[in-house]
């Protein structure tokens, strides 16, 4: 193998590895905002948890952030909790850094 097909081959399993924790800290941001979600929701207990799963189930619907976004307004919106669209987008940009770190540290 010459050394352009080895680096080459170091680019794409860079790639594939930067993919995967990007996948990973998006899922971890979606569970933890979840969790922030659904105590402002009032929820407790295992509906917390479940909250949380439908919240990264969310981030399946389309690439990127909005579904999540939109799932979260529309609960907030139903639920009559106070927050507004900086809010929302703040936790998750915040909650980002949180799941990064976390997942850095593993």
């Amino acid at each position: 193998m010459s050394g352009l097909d080895k680096r080459g081959d170091a680019y794409e399993n860079k790639f594939a590895h930067d993919a995967e924790l990007k996948f990973k800290a998006e899922a971890r941001r979606n569970k933890l905002l979840g969790h922030w979600a659904a105590e402002l929701l009032g929820k407790s207990g295992d509906e917390i948890a479940e909250y949380a799963k439908e919240v990264v189930r969310s981030d399946f619907d389309e690439p990127g952030d909005e579904d999540v976004f939109r799932k979260i307004r529309a609960d907030f919106d139903a639920g009559g909790v106070s927050q507004s669209d900086d809010d929302i987008r703040d936790q998750m940009h915040a909650l980002m850094a949180t799941a990064i770190e976390q997942i850095e540290s593993e």
